[in-house]
């Protein structure tokens, strides 16, 4: 997708209703299904956090996403692809400065560059008890990443136009830190598995992109 026709369709991003949590459980693994798609949140009083799918045109102006990797660590999260983001702190004031300050601690872009066109559907996480609210930004052109090296191992750059394919979307058997040969959906584009959360979400942006016949 290039610049122009993305712009084209900013307008009816912005004031289109979200697909919400259907489209998200698309790619959600069944674990995650077997929750429901309404899950008493009062009773696990979850961590808030929040995350930012960003978009940039590359240099033949064909619209990016960025993901990173995260570095491998004691915890349930490690070693995934996955958003720039993080929990939210008391002095943040409300998610979206929360999505915006921890992009820019975990790989550099600065929050005045960017420009937030929806706020997408909150995504529970039940390993780690994690609430998170992705939002979806753009940016003028490539960032010039700096990365948080105890957090980030490396930036990962997918062309939109395989995002919104189907042609990238299988599954997989996978272990994590909590399960044994799990079998997922994911969104895997040349050696990059993205599963979980992030594919979840991933999922939802697919069909607003969709919705407005892009």
């Amino acid at each position: 997708m290039t610049l122009t026709s993305f712009e084209e369709l900013v307008p009816k991003i912005e004031k289109i209703a979200l697909p919400g949590i259907e489209a998200q459980f698309k790619l959600a693994p069944e674990i995650r299904k077997k929750l429901g798609r309404k899950i008493n949140l009062s009773k696990r009083n979850p961590k808030h956090a929040a995350v930012l799918s960003l978009l940039f045109p590359d240099n033949n102006n064909e619209m990016q996403m960025v993901f990173m990797l995260r570095k491998a660590y004691e915890g349930v999260h490690s070693n995934q692809i996955g958003f720039p983001g993080g929990k939210l702190e008391k002095e943040d004031g409300d998610l979206k400065i929360t999505a915006l300050r921890e992009t820019h601690e975990e790989i550099g872009v600065v929050a005045k560059d960017v420009t937030i066109l929806k706020k997408m559907t909150e995504v529970y996480i039940p390993p780690s008890n994690f609430l998170v609210v992705p939002f979806l930004g753009v940016v003028s052109k490539r960032p010039k990443y700096i990365l948080e090296e105890k957090e980030v191992e490396r930036i990962i750059e997918i062309p939109l136009k395989h995002v919104l394919s189907d042609e990238f979307i299988g599954t997989k058997i996978i272990t994590t830190s909590y399960a044994t040969n799990l079998e997922v959906p994911v969104f895997e584009f040349q050696e990059e598995v993205i599963w979980g959360a992030t594919a979840m979400m991933l999922s939802e942006i697919k069909d607003l992109f969709l919705s407005v016949n892009y």
